[in-house]
């Protein structure tokens, strides 16, 4: 399933230059205010969302604001001309950078947020799969374990996750990483 990437920037320009790069990979939508923003969002499974900070009306910062408020699944990157102050301590983006931006800057921002959300799911399963066969541990004997097909599969279906997870972060990049581990906190 192709990935869906929404850029918000008031610069036509810019929209069309960063979905230009995008749209050999991904499903790219676009919006030039932070209205428009929101309602893509909405209205569309937006996994990684672009967006600029200044803007007339609705500027990014808002956008942001109202993007967790709603409890939206999607990974935001900041993508701005303003330089990070101490406010952006208390924003709920996922990753900042400052243009200006290559086409590689963009790739490896998106193709980062999206690994780092599949290693967040993949570890949330992995975690639930553990109690589960932890629990079955403290109360069944080592014979009823090995006589059930159900805790059998578990244990298979625990390693296969626990292998995916471990070549995920043996792939991930150095940048890929620490969002991982960002993401984590």
């Amino acid at each position: 399933m192709t990935a869906t990437v929404l850029v918000v920037d008031d610069e036509p320009d810019v929209v069309e230059m960063y979905g230009a790069w995008l749209e050999d990979d991904y499903n790219v939508l676009k919006a030039k205010d932070g209205g428009s923003a929101l309602e893509q969002v909405e209205e569309n499974d937006v996994d990684v969302v672009l967006l600029d900070r200044r803007m007339p009306d609705m500027n990014g910062d808002e956008v942001l604001e109202e993007i967790r408020s709603r409890g939206e699944d999607c990974k935001v990157a900041v993508v701005t001309a303003v330089e990070p102050d101490f406010d952006i301590i208390d924003m709920g983006f996922d990753d900042y950078l400052t243009k200006p931006v290559s086409k590689e800057d963009v790739h490896d921002t998106v193709e980062g947020l999206l690994q780092t959300d599949e290693y967040s799911r993949k570890t949330r399963e992995q975690f639930s799969l553990m109690t589960k066969k932890i629990a079955l541990e403290k109360s069944k004997s080592e014979a009823e374990l090995e006589a059930s097909d159900e805790y059998q599969e578990l244990v298979e279906k625990l390693d296969e996750i626990s292998d995916e997870t471990r070549e995920m972060v043996d792939s991930m990049s150095g940048d890929d990483y620490r969002r991982v581990l960002e993401s984590l906190e």
